[in-house]
This record gives structure tokens, sequence and C-alpha cells, in this order.
């Protein structure tokens, strides 16, 4: 065995692209017929290399693009980074009434929920507002396009769900619907969080005897029905008996969805308003260049450091798309966090402004460019939203294992690896390497896709120090635990071996 490890670490020393895998993850690999050839991996300790099987190999990384996203997203915009949400006013209050338009302004906000929206509405409440006489104007032009899913083909057959919503610079509860269904022998009852104006939700269920926790096997893609103005969703397919569950979905139109909380939430307050929701016309004014537009009311999100724990250790596509979007469009500010909540200017050569480019082609600029100030080649890289909900995106091991480098030895390593899943502990690792020494001493992102499974991030070897570890599988066969067997084989494997190997200078 020993021997075996010596080996690979010379072959590595000496730059070889493909070193012979360790045995626990070529066994691996060959009980679940996966070829050594699907496998990329790359292991460090300082700077030295001590495995490395394809590493310049760009492969789908799955949700580990996430570690690009979050460790960019961090130097770039720093630790007190706060996205932000505006209330503003384009007249004066009089006798209770607001006398014009009110502006909800977006700012990357990834805590801006139905409680946020209620608090800045109670604020609205307390300067003696009762009845506004304008309309409501939703401004998302901070990303352009300002609404990136229209017309965008649904990435699965679960288009409803949570981790396929597409963010924008506004996006409020991350347009959910909490449907709790309840069924005795019977019949099967559904409401829904939060109220809506003029919402109602209807189980067209069939009742089937089946055990409540396979209730999923039974469910079909929800939809509405309009009439008039009361919308109904109407939630179909299966359900077992006796059985209860609360299930969070997408269905709605976003702006409808937010025209209908703010209604419901203002006329809970006492608020009167018979005005229209609308967009925002693109040229509408910065309140720090328009007197007549003031502020009302704000929210800001937590610290980034907190948002990235979420990111990782949950591994929220929502959150992650919208920080990526943030990248090149928001800077960092120690005092106010987001501002300008105007995208920032791209200069041309000449110094001149710029024509803007799409906030997703301006975060992967601002990532390239950060890449390449760290020496990272990005050749062969391939970013679509920066959370690896694609597949589209490429990263290669050894390019995700410079990121990691370039984390450890940040100003900010400890609020980055703060965020990353602690092995037999938290997040996606809480069930795994429960009998390994990678328990609890291992911080490490995953990635799953259909045949694509991926780690990245840190483990302690055999003597105490911290070695990163990259390892991807790209194969049709990782499903059903296979592909998560090497990867947990790779991790296990330095957490017990790697302090005996050493690389030749």
């Amino acid at each position: 065995m020993f021997k075996r490890l010596v080996l690979t670490a010379l072959l590595a020393a000496c730059g070889l692209v493909r070193a012979e895998l360790p045995e626990p993850v070529a066994k691996a690999a060959a009980a679940h017929g996966i070829p050594e050839d699907a496998i990329g991996l790359t292991v460090m300790r300082g700077n030295s290399v001590l495995l490395s099987h394809h590493p310049e190999r760009a492969m789908a990384p799955a949700s580990v693009m996430k570690i690009a996203t979050t460790v960019v997203a961090l130097e770039q915009l720093g630790p007190v980074f706060r996205g932000r949400t505006e209330l503003l006013g384009s007249g004066e209050v009089v006798d209770g009434v607001l006398q014009g338009d009110l502006l909800l302004r977006g700012g990357a906000d990834m805590d801006f929920n139905e409680d946020a929206l209620v608090h800045m509405l109670e604020k609205l409440r307390l300067k003696g507002v009762r009845r506004i006489r304008g309309d409501l104007l939703l401004d998302r032009q901070l990303f352009q396009p300002a609404r990136m899913d229209v017309g965008v083909p649904p990435f699965d057959e679960s288009p409803e769900a949570y981790y396929n919503v597409i963010p924008d610079a506004l996006l409020l509860n991350n347009n959910m619907l909490q449907v709790e269904m309840v069924s005795d022998a019977r019949s099967v009852r559904a409401q829904a969080l939060p109220m809506l104006h003029k919402v109602a939700v209807r189980a067209d269920m069939k009742l089937v005897d089946a055990p409540c926790a396979r209730w999923e096997d039974g469910w079909r893609l929800p939809g509405y029905e309009r009439n008039g103005e009361q919308l109904t969703v109407v939630l179909r397919g299966t359900f077992p008996r006796n059985c209860s569950k609360t299930y969070a979905i997408n269905v709605l139109e976003r702006q409808d969805y937010l025209e209908r909380l703010f209604r419901a939430a203002w006329s809970r307050l006492g608020g009167e308003f018979s005005g229209e929701v609308r967009e925002a016309p693109a040229s509408a004014p910065a309140p720090a260049t328009t007197p007549a537009m003031r502020l009302l009311a704000e929210h800001v999100s937590r610290p980034l450091p907190e948002l990235l724990r979420d990111i990782n250790k949950w591994s929220d596509n929502g959150l992650a798309r919208t920080l990526y979007l943030s990248l090149g469009s928001l800077q960092s500010d120690a005092a106010l966090g987001s501002r300008p909540l105007e995208p920032l200017p791209v200069l041309a050569p000449d110094g001149s402004v710029a024509a803007p480019l799409p906030s997703a082609a301006r975060a992967e600029q601002a990532i390239r460019e950060w890449m390449r100030q760290h020496r990272i080649n990005d050749s062969g890289m391939v970013i679509d939203n920066g959370s690896g909900l694609s597949r589209t995106e490429r990263l290669s091991p050894e390019q995700l294992a410079g990121f990691l480098s370039a984390a450890q030895k940040s100003p900010w390593a400890p609020e980055f690896q703060a965020s990353l899943p602690i092995a037999a502990t938290d997040g996606t690792m809480r069930r795994r390497l429960r009998d390994s020494p990678a328990a609890a001493h291992a911080r490490i992102k995953t990635g799953t896709l259909n045949g694509v499974v991926a780690i990245a991030g840190y483990v302690t070897d055999a003597n105490g120090e911290q070695c990163i570890v990259v390892g991807m599988v790209n194969h049709e066969r990782t499903g059903n635990g296979a592909g998560r067997s090497i990867t947990d084989a790779l991790i296990d494997w330095v957490a017990r071996n790697a302090a005996a190997l050493k690389v030749l200078p």
C-alpha cells in the first residue's frame, strides 16, 4: 500500500497529468463499472501537488461551481456586503395620502421576504401614510436583462421546485408558496402561505394507498386557474391517505405574486391602494440624483458571510445565482454594503462609458479577471449561471484547486471555510463519512447532477495538515450512490494517508 502511495506522489511530482488512482478510489470505481478515465482529481498540500489525475480536463462541476462564485464574491464584495431593497416615494404626504407613486427598487437583496416587505410597509404607515394615490412601480433594472427567466425553457421536469427559481434584482420570497396538504381517508385539503390577495388553492388529487413518505411519487406539475381577479392554484396528481405534507412551489408569475402579496399586506395594515402595480421604466430615476424621489424605507440582507453559509452548506442555487449576477454590478462599501444600486459603469478603452453589458457577462468578466490576477489559467472554463445548475458549465480539477488555494491564503479564509459543509456534521455532508477520520475535520462542497458527482474543499490529513481536495466524476453510472462512493473514498484516503506522501522538488 505504501509503495502505491509513493508511486502516486512521484508521478504527480513529475508533472504527469494522469497518476494512478489511490487503491480505495480505484476499487470504488471498478465496483460500479465507472472507468478511471471518467474521473478527475487533484490533491494539494500547501503549494505541492500530492496527486493529480486528469487535472487539466474541463468537466461538468455541478454545484462545486459555487466555489468559484463564492470565493470571488467574498474577495470582490467583502465580508460586510449586504444587498438592499428600497421603497421610495415621488410625492408629498397630505392628510395621510401619498400624492404620487411608490417605487420598490431591487438591489440583490437575498433576504427580501414577506416579513421584510411588511416591515417596510409598517414604516410607511408610521410616516402617516394611509392611502397611496399613485401606482406601485417595480424596479428590477439592477440586473440586465431585468427578467432572465422570460422565455427560458425549464432546466428539468420540475420547474415549480425551489432549486429552479431564476433570480432577479427584486425577487420577493423567492416567489414561493408554502402549500400544506392534509388528507384523511376520504379527501385532501390544501392551503397556502403567504396569504395573497384573491388567491386560493385547491387539491385536485386522487387519494391512494401509499406510504406518506412516498407522497412525491404521485406529485404532478401544478397550475392555476384565473377567473377575473381571482386565482386558484390547482394541485394535481395523487396523494396518500392519512398524510400531511408541506411543499414550496413556484407557480405564479412573479409580478402577479408581488402585487398580490403587497395588496394583502397593505390592506392588513389598514392601508388603501387603488392604483396599478407595474414595471418601472428602464429610465427610473436614481434616488441619489432625483430629489423628488425620496427614500421612505429600506431593507438590507444579512452580511455576505452568513449568506455564503446558506449557499455552500445547503447548495442554494437561487442565492448563488443572485450573488453571481452581483459580481461586476455591485461593489463593496464598508458603510452601506451594496450602494450604489445602479449597475457599475463599464468603461471603454478610451475612458468613455461603454454600452452596458448583460449582467451575466459582467459577472463572467469579474471571475476571469480575478483568475488572471491569481495566475489561474481560465482556458476551458465555461460559466453559465455560477451555481452549477447547468449542463454547459465546465471547470477543471486544477482550476478548482486554484480557487481553493487562493481562498486559503485570503484575509477572508475563515469566513469562506466556515461556509463549507462539515463532514458527518452539517449541510450536504451531514450524513457522509461518519466512520472516517475525516468526520468533523473535512470541509467539503458537494455537487450532484444526473451523470455528475463532484467534491471540492479542505481535508485535514493524519498529521493535522490541511490539504486541498478536488474530485469530479462525469459518467452516466454516477447515480444511486456510485459517484459518491468514489469521492468519499478520496476524502477518506486523504484523511488517513496523505501525511505519508512526499513530493519531490
